[in-house]
């Protein structure tokens, strides 16, 4: 799973942190699954000392599905793999401002090509 992470990370600009409003990716190895979820919220477990959070997700499936977890920190922002039954589990946000855009064109060649073209009544 440890080198499944690795190769996810060069493919995907994922952030440091996960808000509310957030599109995570969750991969699991057994049964084998790469999703994305829509953070809905996330609020404070109380009933526990350390930083674990109840994470309420809507899967990007069809048909929808709402869930909630219940992750620390570390496994909420990809820090760390996870299990759930006995099965390791990956969460982290993707990054959408990170994405890489397409070249665009040199303005200076583009002003060039406007200017030669003539008006016609």
């Amino acid at each position: 799973m440890q080198k499944f992470v690795e190769e996810l990370k060069q493919l995907i600009p994922f952030k440091d942190t996960t808000d509310t409003g957030d599109i995570i990716l969750i991969a699991a190895k057994k049964p084998q699954i790469l999703a994305y979820a829509h953070v809905d919220d996330i609020e404070r477990d109380t009933s526990r000392r350390d930083e674990w959070w109840h994470i309420h997700l809507t899967m990007l499936s069809i048909p929808l599905q709402k869930m909630t977890w219940t992750l620390r920190t570390d496994q909420l922002t990809g820090k760390e793999i996870f299990t759930m039954g006995g099965e390791e589990r990956f969460v982290k946000a993707v990054d959408f401002g990170r994405q890489k855009t397409a070249k665009q064109p040199d303005t200076s060649t583009l002003k060039s090509k406007v200017t030669t073209l003539k008006r016609i009544k």
